[in-house]
């Protein structure tokens, strides 16, 4: 699994790790599961399991052709 470096401001770091504690989950959860949640608030999904559920509920109008 690729890596990357986040750096939190230490106020918004100590907060996460007794949101962590207090639910007894790691930080890497904790990220995990906002990153999910952003990526489905914009509609991007990250399986594609998801994306045809939601391609099925919401079927956008089929173009009509122009005819010559």
């Amino acid at each position: 699994m690729p890596r990357k470096l986040i750096e939190f401001h230490s106020e918004d770091l100590r907060s996460l790790t007794e949101l962590a504690d207090d639910r007894s989950a790691s930080l890497q959860e904790l990220m995990d599961e906002a990153v999910r949640d952003l990526l489905v608030k914009h509609r991007r999904f990250t399986n594609l399991r998801q994306a045809l559920q939601e391609s099925s509920a919401n079927p956008t109008p089929a173009r009509a052709r122009k005819r010559d």
